[in-house]
């Protein structure tokens, strides 16, 4: 018996590590997003395709081909992980960011021709720094509405501030000591807090987590010491609540529209009759 009880034990040695190594992040792209459309009602005609490319989720609601990151998903070390990445993506759908950016290409294209390009308008709507914060609170916008995502299919949301900080940052928030992509996951993180006390109390069993604590607890200790920012935490809180709420009703009751998306679409077509009238 008692050899029988170590070869079981030996065989098991060699089967687990080989099981391990065969786990693969993209593989699972499927099973988890599954689970996130079915636990969200989502539009079941959503489809999930791993691309090597960049991301171009702007034809998602005339294709509802919903495009993964492979690079994001190398990020990935489990299935919650995987589901923040999916998540992201989604929330970037249901936040409209396809139509958005369209709005914001017709709005510079205006002021192009209605102001010179010395003009401190025109320059700033072009320029780097304006662009980069406008991404930012895109991806801050998705994140938020990934998190109730996660949520709603039994995903850990802090799987996402996981994520973000695994992804590279910049060399500021190296040289003061904060995590990558500090300012983003701080944002998921104080979104998660105050609409998701419980889940956050569960914690997240990793080094980077850890490492995050580190730089967000006396973030929220700060916060929490004074009723004036607490005040305001909670004021900004609820209204950033009920838009993602607002967002995520209106891709469902469109069946996989936006509200963006929708506003573009009516612009679009009252520029193009404006112009075939003339």
């Amino acid at each position: 018996m008692k050899k029988f009880v170590l070869s079981i034990f030996a065989a098991l040695l060699f089967v687990l590590p080989s099981t391990a190594a065969t786990w693969d992040a993209a593989n699972r792209v499927d099973a988890v997003s599954k689970v996130i459309v079915s636990k969200n009602s989502l539009p079941a005609k959503l489809q999930f395709k791993v691309v090597d490319t960049a991301v171009n989720n702007s034809n998602t609601s005339t294709t509802n081909i919903v495009e993964v990151s492979k690079i994001d998903l190398a990020y990935a070390g489990n299935d919650n992980e995987v589901a923040a990445v999916i998540a992201y993506e989604l929330g970037q759908i249901i936040n409209g960011k396809s139509g958005k950016d369209n709005i914001r290409k017709a709005a510079k294209a205006m002021l192009a021709q209605k102001l010179s390009s010395e003009n401190i308008i025109n320059t700033t709507a072009n320029s780097e720094y304006w662009n980069s914060k406008t991404a930012l609170r895109d991806q801050k916008e998705a994140d938020m509405t990934a998190t109730d995502l996660m949520i709603n299919a039994g995903y850990n949301p802090l799987a996402l501030v996981v994520v973000i900080t695994k992804m590279p940052g910049s060399n500021l928030e190296l040289i003061m000591g904060k995590p990558a992509n500090s300012e983003r996951a701080m944002s998921a993180y104080d979104y998660l807090t105050y609409n998701h006390a419980d889940k956050v109390k569960v914690g997240y069993g990793c080094q980077e987590y850890r490492n995050f604590l580190t730089y967000a607890d006396p973030i929220v200790a700060k916060r929490n010491s004074s009723k004036r920012l607490t005040k305001k935490f909670a004021k900004e809180q609820e209204k950033i609540k009920n838009e993602r709420a607002k967002n995520l009703n209106q891709y469902k009751m469109s069946g996989g529209l936006s509200g963006w998306d929708a506003t573009y679409a009516v612009l679009n077509e009252l520029s193009t009759n404006k112009n075939n009238k003339k």
